[in-house]
């Protein structure tokens, strides 16, 4: 069974910084593909994030602001978030496509809230 688990979150005002962290453990044997997305109130998931095989990919709207990193050792995705502001706001999910020893699927994290207000 896998578990993913978001933390990070939070109330930050515009122009400031959050980092985002999430982790999946369980009997995982691979991972190929770690994202972010991130859903605003009355909107659509978007991506915000992703890596998959070296290569990363950003939403336009992030670009030269969030920085996607990944630490396979402890299979752990970050999302740091610089310069915020109140479009940044919404709840953001982590998401891992991944192995495990019978079965390949994408998991998703719980979500958590960032909220970039005065």
């Amino acid at each position: 069974q896998v578990q993913v688990v978001e933390s990070g979150g939070g109330l930050v005002q515009p122009g400031g910084s959050l980092r985002l962290s999430c982790a999946a453990s369980g009997s995982i044997t691979s991972i190929y593909y770690m994202g972010w997305f991130r859903q605003g109130s009355g909107k659509q998931r978007e991506l915000v994030a992703d890596t998959n095989a070296g290569t990363t990919n950003y939403a336009d709207s992030v670009k030269g602001r969030f920085t996607i990193s990944t630490d396979n050792a402890k299979k752990t995705v970050y999302l740091q978030m610089n310069s915020l502001n109140a479009e940044d706001t919404a709840v953001y999910y982590c998401n891992f496509g991944l192995y495990t020893a019978d079965r390949s699927g994408t998991y998703w994290g719980q979500g958590t809230q960032v909220t970039v207000s005065s």
